[in-house]
């Protein structure tokens, strides 16, 4: 006889959100993107339910030091308009990395996330600083609030 199973839906009760630490030293831009855009959404954690807040914070350090591959550096351009007539911003990419290399890393995960009420949610789990240093290794336990790792989970 067959039995059937109801299908696990986790409450927002079940869900922890723990705080993992990127480092983002020499690391292609895109792929540190969807890396992080991963673990923001939680798709890597088996209690995932795409209509819950089921991700982790993430905390990416050095993003000064991220790379473009190609000829990114020299070709992309950051447009804003705050619709006024003539008020279309462009910024190159070397002068924003070297000016605000959050926005960077920033504007390429939002990219990556859902374009929804969650999404916005989503979005503000993430922490990015240019340097190493961050104010959350509280939030951050063990021996990884002193050393950030590499790209893997911080427990």
């Amino acid at each position: 006889m067959l039995q059937k199973f109801k299908p696990y839906n986790p409450s927002q009760n079940d869900l922890k959100g723990s705080w993992r630490v990127i480092d983002a030293t020499d690391k292609i831009l895109g792929r540190l993107a969807s890396e992080v855009a991963v673990k923001l959404m939680g798709k890597d954690k088996p209690g995932y339910a795409s209509h819950l807040l089921s991700g982790d914070f993430v905390v990416v350090t050095n993003a000064a030091r991220v790379k473009v591959t190609g000829r990114k550096a020299d070709q992309m351009v950051y447009v804003r308009h705050n619709q006024y007539p003539g008020h279309r911003k462009e910024v190159p990419y070397a002068k924003e990395i070297s000016l605000h290399s959050d926005r960077v890393i920033r504007h390429a995960v939002r990219g990556m996330l859902p374009r929804t009420k969650l999404g916005d949610q989503m979005i503000t789990r993430l922490k990015v600083y240019p340097g190493p240093e961050h104010p959350h290794s509280a939030q951050v336990r063990g021996a990884a609030a002193n050393k950030p790792s590499t790209g893997g989970e911080t427990r």
